[in-house]
């Protein structure tokens, strides 16, 4: 029961802060905040399946599928941080 409840905060917590940057972005236009946001909507996805990976679908795994997911978010964090001039 306590995992339930720290899956879903994790996934609503890193939701509100994709939701956080994405309005900035849409403030400032700022390329950082966009490529942040890219970044925190892939972590919101990832969360998102592993909350339905280990409360809907206990016999399954889905492990390389949220690794994958969460490594094509933080590379597109990385190269907005490597490729952009601000």
């Amino acid at each position: 029961m306590m995992a339930a409840i720290i899956y879903g905060l994790c996934a609503l917590l890193s939701m509100a802060i994709a939701w956080l940057l994405w309005r900035q972005h849409a403030r400032t236009r700022s390329r950082m905040a966009f490529w942040s946001a890219w970044c925190f909507t892939g972590l919101a996805v990832n969360n998102l399946v592993l909350v339905f990976d280990k409360l809907f679908l206990p016999g399954g795994d889905l492990q390389l599928l949220r690794h994958l997911i969460a490594l094509v978010a933080v590379c597109v964090l990385l190269f907005g941080l490597v490729y952009e001039d601000e």
